[in-house]
């Protein structure tokens, strides 16, 4: 594997991470009590949000742009 595909996805990986738990964190006020929560719509919606972010990293990540 190149050092260049190496890095994409690493970035690509951290990108999705974050995203993941932006969107997890994002649908918990929703909920009136922590135990009101519904896990697996948060867990479901937020691994959606980290395949949509892969797939928009596909188009580019401005993380890896000017460098070697």
């Amino acid at each position: 594997m190149s050092d260049k595909t190496k890095r994409w996805i690493k970035a690509a990986g951290i990108r999705a991470a974050k995203t993941m738990a932006q969107t997890a964190v994002a649908m918990l006020p929703t909920a009136a009590t922590i135990t009101a929560v519904d896990w697996r719509t948060v867990v479901g919606t937020a691994a959606l949000a980290g395949v949509a972010s892969i797939l928009t990293s596909l188009a580019g990540l401005p993380e890896l742009d000017g460098t070697a």
